[in-house]
């Protein structure tokens, strides 16, 4: 995988920050391979946000492995159900399969950020 430019991690960071304003949830994202199983890293990953961890939605994303983990905490689940989760990770695994690592990245973070605010 080649390294994300300056402009690809700016828009990046926006669409994060846009999701957290609309939603009143914190996102993360990781991009990387996984120490351990793919869900077991992605949950340690979602816990270290420590006192956030309950309102956060952790997105991972291993790319060598061509695998997606979405993660969220306690009272953002009630707000992402799993359903809506599926919708956002389908969509950017399709884009990830064209090759489109970071259009798939916007679409599935404001896509998480609009079910969000949606059932705010």
């Amino acid at each position: 995988m080649r390294p994300l430019t300056p402009a690809q991690a700016d828009d990046i960071r926006q669409a994060l920050l846009t999701a957290e304003r609309r939603s009143g949830l914190r996102f993360a994202l990781f991009i990387g391979e996984p120490a351990d199983g793919r869900r077991h890293f992605a949950e340690r990953l979602h816990a270290a946000l420590g006192e956030e961890a309950a309102d956060a939605v952790l997105v991972f994303v291993d790319h060598n492995g061509r695998g997606l983990e979405i993660v969220t905490g306690e009272n953002a689940r009630r707000r992402l159900t799993d359903a809506a989760c599926r919708l956002a990770a389908m969509s950017m695994a399709t884009a990830f399969g064209a090759g489109d690592l970071v259009g798939g990245l916007l679409y599935g973070i404001a896509d998480l950020g609009e079910h969000a605010a949606a059932r705010r």
